[in-house]
């Protein structure tokens, strides 16, 4: 197994390399840019997120800055003096050639030098860092409370499979299926955040104001205190996909040969399901963690993010795109895919320790 995870981790650099190359290739073929933005604002008109996506704004940009891209270069941007042009082409790297800008951008990543923002003057791995805590805060613990309820929930509706109990919690996942997280931190907020009903729980922030003030006791619960509601609500948009896994995963284990074969034997039910039944039926659950953990870390939680006034790294990724602040797009997807990279080996580690008959060094 360790001869497996070192080759895996020596394919880390040329996998994250096809990777960058390739979103880069693609973010060079777009149209628009940070040159553009520029372009807008001195006409007047607003370039931020929500103008982009709502307004008619976002289309006056495209109809009057036409800032498009040739051979790697900003042509024909309006309302902008050439030498102004070239300067800012100079600053945001953007005189040099395509494939040099790629290969400083990959130098400077290896030793985690993302540069500076676009539009923001700070650090890209400042700025990371600091989104950092709302994240992971979310993702983690979202991820643990979901496998936590989904897996166990699982494997008893498996059991009882067609009883009242797997009846009624099927309408549970039904409702999980159906309703998006993001109205249910709505309905949350409307119901305990002081807009109709109760006020038990903070509207926004991770932590409170006076948070520096408290003892570490007090630090500790304001923090839980805060996350109570965006964390449910992730957990309510979740849980369903993976209880009816693990669900499937059982029911079709508990209908194989071998348990049949075990109960002649004289095994206990607890022996069949979590000495047998368990290593075998887990593996597919086990399998989606690393995907379940980079969503719910990065992705899934920008609505979330939204709605509670959480500036975490969902939030930034998407106002990333939106602006055109490259140098944040490459680094979220550097830094993402790394990770992603790590977790799916973390994964197939798990697989070998959940059940050790599988061997990926065997494979041919």
């Amino acid at each position: 197994m360790l001869s497996y995870v070192l080759k895996r981790l020596l394919l880390i650099p040329v996998t994250i390399f096809a990777i960058m190359l390739t979103n880069f290739a693609f973010v060079q073929l777009a149209p628009g840019g940070p040159i553009e933005n520029i372009a807008a604002k001195f006409q007047g008109l607003n370039t931020d997120a929500t103008s982009r996506i709502s307004g008619s704004a976002g289309g006056d940009i495209k109809n009057q800055a036409t800032d498009l891209k040739k051979d790697g270069k900003y042509q024909g941007t309006k309302g902008l003096d050439p030498e102004l042009v070239k300067r800012l082409e100079k600053q945001f790297g953007f005189d040099k050639p395509i494939h040099q800008r790629f290969f400083i951008m990959m130098k400077n990543y290896l030793s985690f030098d993302f540069g500076k923002s676009f539009y923001r003057d700070e650090k890209v791995i400042d700025i990371i860092i600091s989104k950092m805590p709302v994240s992971m805060s979310l993702g983690i613990f979202s991820t643990l409370i979901i496998y936590l309820i989904s897996i166990p929930l699982g494997i008893k509706k498996a059991i009882k499979a067609g009883s009242k109990f797997d009846t009624y919690t099927s309408y549970m996942i039904i409702v999980g299926y159906a309703i998006p997280a993001f109205l249910f931190a709505i309905f949350l907020i409307v119901v305990f955040c002081g807009g109709r009903y109760f006020h038990l729980f903070p509207l926004r922030g991770l932590v409170s104001d006076n948070f520096d003030e408290l003892s570490m006791v007090g630090k500790v619960f304001d923090y839980l205190w805060h996350l109570c509601l965006p964390v449910t609500s992730m957990v309510i948009g979740g849980f369903a996909g993976l209880t009816v896994l693990t669900k499937n995963s059982f029911l079709e284990e508990l209908n194989k040969q071998y348990v049949m074969t075990a109960k002649a034997k004289g095994c206990s039910e607890n022996q069949i399901l979590y000495k047998h039944v368990f290593q075998n039926a887990m593996l597919i659950v086990i399998a989606g963690f690393p995907s379940a953990l980079i969503s719910m870390l990065f992705t899934g939680s920008v609505l979330i993010e939204v709605i509670f006034s959480l500036d975490g790294l969902g939030l930034l990724g998407f106002e990333a795109v939106i602006n055109r602040d490259y140098p944040i797009m490459f680094a979220t997807l550097y830094i993402f895919g790394i990770l992603g990279l790590l977790l799916n080996i973390i994964s197939d580690i798990t697989y070998h320790l959940v059940d050790p008959r599988i061997d990926f060094e065997a494979r041919k």
